[in-house]
């Protein structure tokens, strides 16, 4: 079987730094000629390019964008737009998660038989040699992984990380995002400024020692439609906190704390049993390591090979 990696033009060139599969090759979205004989074209991101497909398929990865404001009017409405366009002309819906996958044939229309979870896998954390490493060998870190943005929940998790001892650090990883203005001047003017970093962008190996020393794993995001930063922290062996709605419970099982997001004290209390609470750091890293495993890439390809079938027949 052959593949080809379709990429828009402004992507192709900067393709080239990573290596294909040997039964690969690269070919430009920008015509039909970059789709010649194939098959089954699979849309990674909830869109289909305007082109004539065979047995198109399309991945959801949320809805979020649709569902509530957490973007600019004129980014919604193009998200929303694609979105509908990829839901209508695809034989086959993939879905990261049973909560995407009812999102997608509630405000899509999308017949239920058409869609498919596949869950997203970890293969542990890339370049972390220390991953799951000793509690007593962690700092006093509580590590939120994420864009800096209103959908993320961190002006919340800033007020709960308020009540915490204050020997403990809140540790920011990602861009700034929708709303961050926002969020930074809540940061700024917090009493506990001083202990808290706000590092922006930072690279896989960056992000896999932060993994390694943090104690807990904060991720109170108001909605996602996977949560892989929630998979990536249980792989690393450490503790996770999350909130009890949108995709994460399903990621997340009985191995993390699942709390209201938007209920400050209910947030405050959990970040503080976690910090005051080594056994408890400690049962729920065991559960999340064990949880994690549940959740491999072989499985996705083998889920997502089994919708290509099905789709030719």
């Amino acid at each position: 079987m052959d593949f080809r990696f379709c990429y828009r033009p402004h992507r192709y060139f900067r393709s080239w730094r990573e290596r294909l599969p040997p039964n690969a090759r690269r070919s430009l979205l920008a015509g039909p000629l970059g789709l010649g004989g194939a098959q089954l074209f699979h849309g990674l991101n909830q869109r289909l390019p305007a082109l004539a497909l065979a047995c198109p398929v399309a991945t959801f990865h949320d809805l979020f964008m649709m569902t509530s404001e957490y973007s600019t009017p004129d980014f919604r409405a193009r998200f929303t737009g694609q979105a509908r366009d990829a839901a209508s002309r695809a034989t086959a819906v993939i879905a990261v998660s049973e909560f995407t996958r009812q999102q997608v044939i509630s405000h899509l229309g999308v017949a239920p038989e058409r869609v498919h979870v596949v869950h997203h896998g970890i293969r542990g954390i890339p370049g972390n040699p220390l991953a799951g490493r000793a509690e007593e060998r962690r700092e006093r870190v509580i590590l939120n992984v994420g864009a800096i943005q209103k959908r993320k929940n961190i002006a919340r998790l800033v007020g709960a990380f308020e009540t915490v001892s204050a020997d403990w650090r809140l540790v920011l990883a990602g861009s700034a995002g929708y709303g961050s203005e926002e969020i930074l001047a809540r940061i700024a003017g917090s009493p506990a400024a001083g202990r808290i970093s706000v590092l922006g962008y930072i690279s896989p190996a960056e992000l896999a020692g932060w993994y390694a020393r943090c104690s807990v794993f904060a991720f109170p995001s108001l909605d996602e439609g996977f949560g892989m930063p929630v998979l990536e922290a249980m792989a690393a062996g450490v503790p996770v906190l999350t909130s009890n709605r949108s995709a994460l419970p399903e990621v997340a099982g009985d191995a993390a704390l699942l709390v209201d997001p938007e209920n400050p004290e209910t947030l405050g209390k959990a970040l503080r049993d976690l910090t005051q609470s080594e056994d408890l750091r400690r049962d729920l890293a065991r559960r999340g390591s064990s949880r994690a495993q549940l959740f491999t890439w072989e499985k996705a390809v083998r889920e997502t090979w089994d919708v290509y079938r099905q789709v030719l027949g």
